[in-house]
């Protein structure tokens, strides 16, 4: 029987295919899925893996044994099995390991409506059924499920460009890379006929990565996009990672854009149209998000790091965008779900609404300096913990929470300290008003961490 405790996370599945998991184990999935569910009709689509295409079809070979109706969608972006979900009603199920290597794969679940599938909204449960089928199979049901499929591409590209106007804007030479993922099927289609001169990058898909990692997050997969923008003279760069369901920016000096910056922007942008509304961020996006929000008259609600808190959020308080600094963006008119293209879109509209460059147009939402994320393997990631909030609970004048992890908040600076939930890790974020202030502050926490 397969070890689900290793592949079964917070929010989603993932592991080593097949050492983890393979298509027997996709299939119980699937059925379990509906069981939870109670669906009578999924959609499913998958990345460019290798193994993304025998996965999803063994998944939904399973829903249709328990009776579900099967919409297969094919390759696709995250973001697009959401619209997917939204836009047809339907619980769904994304094949991806997003940026992890070719070995990987997973399933990122959603009930009707892009809702969040977690550990307490019946990732559990799915567990539970799975586990108490791995020696007989899942259960014989009345009836079985039809497969069909779909094509959603052309429909997900319009509402996109329904939400976010972009033909009157000035022309703009913009370089893409998709790290061979899923931004290279999905670009072209969304920019295609609006005023952008397109370079793209890397747009062959291919779930082995022959370039880079498809994660912009880490400097050393955006060399090659800062290098082009660089060459070419580019307006900006945009990177996606590999299921394209996350965006990173670079100016058109090739330097990267904070995704707190473009959360601050884009959050500007919608309570333009949206006034008085309110915008979720996470606990370590910079101070220049809340401020922004409260300028333009927007309500700022902050909560913890991870798609399911946010979305989780953005239903109870009915908010109208949310941003995270791990640049995932999150819509209420796209189903409350996260999705890089729509932000890509924003940034393009109001880059492309006014002369100036990128550099100094998200100079206003990038006001602080930032340490970004450090992680730090350390033995005993409680006892760390604990030394720094004895250390810093000792001092006068600071403030501390623990909403995710340790915050601790001075006049002039800030940091968290977050456990990481599969790994011996702590990750460490430090802002302030000035770099030296900050880089004092990073080291200190450092150096109890590892003391």
């Amino acid at each position: 029987m397969a070890d689900l405790s290793r592949i079964v996370k917070a929010y989603d599945v993932r592991g080593v295919v097949p050492d983890d998991w393979d298509e027997p184990l996709a299939e119980l999935f699937g059925a379990a899925f509906v069981r939870v569910t109670g669906a009578e009709a999924i959609v499913v689509g998958h990345d460019m893996r290798p193994s993304s295409p025998g996965l999803s079809r063994a998944f939904g070979r399973g829903a249709a044994g328990q009776g579900a109706d099967v919409t297969e969608i094919g390759l696709c972006s995250t973001d697009q099995l959401y619209f997917a979900s939204g836009s047809l009603g339907l619980p769904g199920a994304m094949f991806t390991a997003s940026h992890n290597p070719a070995r990987y794969n997973g399933i990122k679940l959603c009930r009707s409506g892009a809702a969040p599938v977690g550990q307490e909204t019946g990732l559990a449960d799915i567990r539970r059924l799975v586990e108490e089928w791995s020696d007989t199979g899942a259960p014989a049901a009345r009836g079985q499920g039809a497969i069909a499929q779909r094509d959603v591409l052309a429909d997900y590209a319009a509402h996109l460009r329904s939400l976010v106007d972009l033909t009157a804007i000035r022309p703009l030479s913009v370089v893409v890379d998709a790290g061979n993922g899923m931004g290279g099927h999905t670009v072209p289609t969304v920019l295609d006929g609006l005023p952008i001169a397109l370079d793209p990058m890397y747009f062959e898909l291919d779930g082995t990565f022959p370039n880079h990692e498809a994660n912009p997050l880490d400097p050393d997969n955006i060399v090659d996009l800062q290098a082009r923008v660089r060459k070419t003279g580019a307006d900006l760069g945009i990177a996606f990672d590999g299921d394209a369901d996350r965006c990173f920016v670079v100016d058109e000096r090739g330097e990267p854009v904070s995704p707190s910056a473009i959360t601050a922007l884009v959050a500007a942008r919608v309570l333009a149209a949206h006034p008085g509304e309110t915008v979720i961020h996470n606990c370590i996006t910079s101070w220049s998000v809340p401020e922004v929000v409260r300028e333009v008259g927007g309500t700022p609600v902050r909560t913890r790091v991870g798609h399911s808190f946010i979305k989780g959020e953005m239903a109870a308080t009915g908010a109208v965008f949310g941003g995270e600094h791990s640049a995932h963006y999150y819509f209420r008119d796209f189903w409350n779900a996260d999705t890089g293209m729509l932000a890509a879109l924003h940034v393009l509209a109001a880059l492309g609404g006014q002369d100036g460059p990128l550099s100094a147009l998200v100079e206003r939402y990038d006001r602080y300096a930032a340490s970004g994320e450090i992680n730090s393997t350390v033995a005993d990631q409680t006892a760390c913990v604990a030394e720094v909030r004895r250390v810093h609970g000792e001092r006068a004048g600071l403030e501390l929470d623990e909403l995710d992890g340790l915050t601790v908040t001075a006049d002039d600076w800030w940091f968290n300290l977050r456990a990481s939930n599969t790994e011996p890790l702590l990750r460490l974020n430090v802002e302030a008003r000035d770099t030296a202030t900050m880089t004092r502050v990073r080291d200190e926490v450092l150096s109890l961490i590892r003391a």
